[in-house]
């Protein structure tokens, strides 16, 4: 932002020191501005602030990956996840929306108490989300950060765009709430797409230690069988987890004090 800010004040100067090359200037700003908002649009990017795409070195070794479940809780979705995860002793991070979570408070209190995460997506999930100001995002992340704060007695870490998509703004808001912005290594696309074996594959291509993989059980796609995605999904992606001898961990566990040396990667 400083930079970008800079640059700003430094095509003003040379548009009024050297009226001349006003398109020069124009130019360089509206350059910036699509740098900005191609980063905004790419939600694995860096280039915005800190963005956890992978678990850390430490995590990695100790064969651990990340299973991350976004937009709910559902009550007609989030139970059966969580009786799959327990089926197979795994643990997972939900990146709850804030409202969801104070509709359906018991289902975010039953995630915790099975040992899950439940992360902060937001308060209301809007489509505009990275179109919003300064004050409008922290209102919408500290509205999520204090519903699911009382709801589980757990305040969250990390945070996860909606979409994934943010703008500039964000990472000062996360790093005056003490949040960590997290997105994923891999996803199935399980919102849009209804063909399990294609969501599947493209959670387990390649799939290896340290992945933070990405899961829907709110927005769930419907299969042709009236199924979420997730529920046949889930189980067999689980299975591709243990045949590759890595365990399922929650965000918090992966980057717990073990692997605290390797945050900064």
């Amino acid at each position: 932002m400083r930079a970008s800010l800079g640059l700003h004040a430094g095509a003003l100067a040379l548009v009024l020191a050297r009226p001349a090359y006003w398109p020069w200037a124009v130019g360089v700003v509206i350059g910036d501005h699509a740098l900005l908002t191609a980063a905004g649009l790419t939600p694995r990017s860096a280039l915005l602030g800190p963005n956890l795409t992978r678990l850390p070195h430490a995590a990695a070794a100790r064969r651990e990956v990340a299973i991350t479940i976004d937009d709910g809780p559902d009550p007609r979705i989030t139970p059966r996840v969580l009786d799959l995860l327990d089926e197979r002793n795994a643990k997972a991070t939900f990146f709850c929306i804030g409202e969801r979570v104070q509709r359906y408070a018991e289902l975010a209190r039953e995630m915790a108490r099975r040992g899950h995460s439940v992360e902060n997506h937001s308060y209301r999930h809007l489509n505009r989300f990275s179109l919003l100001g300064p004050r409008a995002l922290a209102v919408e992340i500290e509205r999520a950060q204090d519903t699911i704060g009382i709801t589980t007695g757990r305040q969250p870490s990390f945070f996860r765009a909606p979409a994934g998509l943010r703008s500039p703004f964000l990472d000062p808001v996360l790093n005056r709430l003490g949040l960590r912005l997290a997105s994923w290594t891999r996803r199935g696309f399980d919102t849009v797409s209804a063909k399990t074996e294609a969501v599947l594959g493209k959670l387990t291509r390649g799939l290896g230690a340290g992945d933070i993989l990405l899961l829907h059980d709110g927005h769930a796609a419907l299969t042709d069988k009236g199924v979420p995605v997730i529920i046949e999904v889930l189980p067999r992606l689980l299975d591709a987890v243990t045949a590759a001898e890595l365990s399922p961990v929650t965000l918090p566990a992966a980057l717990a004090p073990a692997g605290r040396e390797a945050l900064a990667s």
